[in-house]
């Protein structure tokens, strides 16, 4: 996986999450994963096709999703309704879009899918052959948001 597709990832998670949150947002430590990965209960996944293509998986606990849905809304959420699971949604939408802006600059032409969310516990996510690289968001004392990329350039 080329970097070129990852960074503008990076950047914009932590760009759209310090402007939304306003918390403590630091980037944790890379790495890779070529397996199976658990996924930590809500995750907001976004296909990308065209000469790229993959997916990127906004990984996070239910209590951070309450977190996140409750500073982006000015609220406290105690349960993850509609309102609270479109907001995780857009938050995904504004990071996506951002890296894709980026990736367009570079030359790269792609589209997205709609964020799908889904919720649950003990739920994994395939990487079949395609390895995915975690960038690991942490809020503070807010938990954190594992943001994995998978991408490839289309042959």
């Amino acid at each position: 996986m080329r970097v070129e597709y990852i960074n503008p990832f990076v950047e914009a998670a932590f760009n759209v999450l310090k402007e939304v949150i306003g918390d403590d947002v630091r980037r944790g430590e890379l790495y890779l994963k070529s397996t199976t990965v658990p996924v930590m209960g809500v995750a907001a996944l976004v296909g990308l096709a065209g000469d790229v293509e993959g997916r990127v998986l906004f990984d996070m606990t239910k209590q951070t999703a309450l977190y996140i849905a409750g500073a982006m809304n000015g609220e406290e959420f105690t349960q993850l309704d509609e309102l609270g699971k479109a907001t995780i949604q857009e938050l995904a939408n504004m990071i996506t879009a951002q890296a894709v802006t980026k990736l367009h600059d570079l030359g790269f032409k792609f589209d997205l899918t709609p964020p799908a969310l889904f919720t649950g516990d003990n739920m994994e996510v395939s990487n079949s052959d395609v390895e995915a690289l975690i960038v690991p968001m942490e809020l503070g004392t807010n938990g954190k948001i594992e943001i994995n990329v998978a991408i490839r350039e289309r042959s």
